[in-house]
């Protein structure tokens, strides 16, 4: 069966409207899933490239609907266009974006953002925090269960063992525990412990080479510990076709690797290939889903 994906339109003040329409009419997206597009009931009164609390609140209600409809099976899987921080919390909303807004509504315990492109695929082990913030976020627990995540996970897109590897929190991976001593303490005891799971996890290594290695195909996925130093490497090498998918959800949810863009809102010049790449991509998993349903099926039967 066709899948049937939902495309938000994410912050109606933005480029999101405008990416959401190009993908849902694009022959490569139309050849492989149903696109049904996800726009506010009742377009508030926004002026593109206009921060309000207006367009936070309706791209939160869009989100709420399509996830809603996923969960209860009346879409196969969601695509979702940029939303804005600031925009939301105008609107009084306490989620920092798509990430923990989705875990909230499904009741997921525990997600990761994976970002997927041909040369490089990159998992966050934190997010949207202040750069100050990030060394107490690392601990050993949030490790492990990125580890489980993508373990877990990444077999949907054809890896079955993952080949992973750490990225070092500190310059040169703490040289030791001369630059830091993250790594001695928290980052190589949870690398320890995953390949005591049975877990193919290596590092923590230093960041600046470990992407290069990563692109050549020594590993298959690398943990980044924070934000930056994850996106800014994908970004280079991929801007525009890569894919941000939210691993540990009971649904699939895949999105742009960019913002939102105000700056060009309403002039109907925004390039939609990463929204074209995210429809694309969940309409692949949705299909894979579906696969592991019939065979499930089959063997119950027999």
């Amino acid at each position: 069966m066709t899948p049937r994906v939902a495309i938000t339109v994410g912050d109606p003040a933005g480029i999101g409207p405008e990416i959401a329409r190009k993908a849902a009419t694009d022959p490569l997206v139309l050849a492989v899933c149903r696109p049904v597009i996800y726009g506010p009931d009742d377009l508030p009164a926004v002026t593109p490239g206009v921060v309000s609390a207006e367009s936070g609140r309706a791209a939160y209600d869009v989100i709420c609907r399509a996830v809603a409809d996923a969960v209860a099976g009346t879409v196969d899987a969601v695509a979702t266009a940029p939303v804005s921080k600031v925009a939301f919390a105008k609107a009084g909303l306490p989620w920092k974006g798509h990430t923990d807004l989705l875990a909230h509504l499904t009741g997921a315990p525990r997600v990761a953002m994976l970002f997927w492109s041909d040369p490089l695929k990159v998992v966050l082990a934190t997010v949207h925090l202040p750069l100050a913030e990030v060394p107490a976020a690392i601990t050993t627990a949030r490790l492990a269960d990125v580890f489980e995540l993508v373990a877990s996970d990444l077999p949907r897109f054809g890896l079955q063992r993952p080949r992973v590897a750490l990225a070092g929190l500190n310059p040169h991976a703490g040289e030791d525990g001369v630059l830091g001593d993250e790594e001695l303490r928290v980052l190589r005891p949870a690398v320890i412990a995953a390949r005591a799971a049975g877990l193919d996890v290596s590092g923590p290594f230093p960041a600046d080479t470990l992407f290069v290695r990563a692109m050549r195909g020594e590993f298959d996925v690398v943990v980044a510990c924070y934000h930056d130093q994850g996106l800014v490497p994908v970004k280079l090498v991929a801007f525009g076709r890569a894919v941000n998918v939210t691993l540990g959800l009971p649904i699939i949810r895949t999105s742009v690797d960019h913002g939102t863009a105000f700056d060009i809102a309403g002039r109907d010049v925004a390039d939609a290939s990463s929204m074209i790449e995210a429809v694309r991509l969940a309409a692949a998993l949705a299909l894979a889903r579906q696969a592991e349903g019939e065979a499930r099926g089959a063997g119950a039967v027999r």
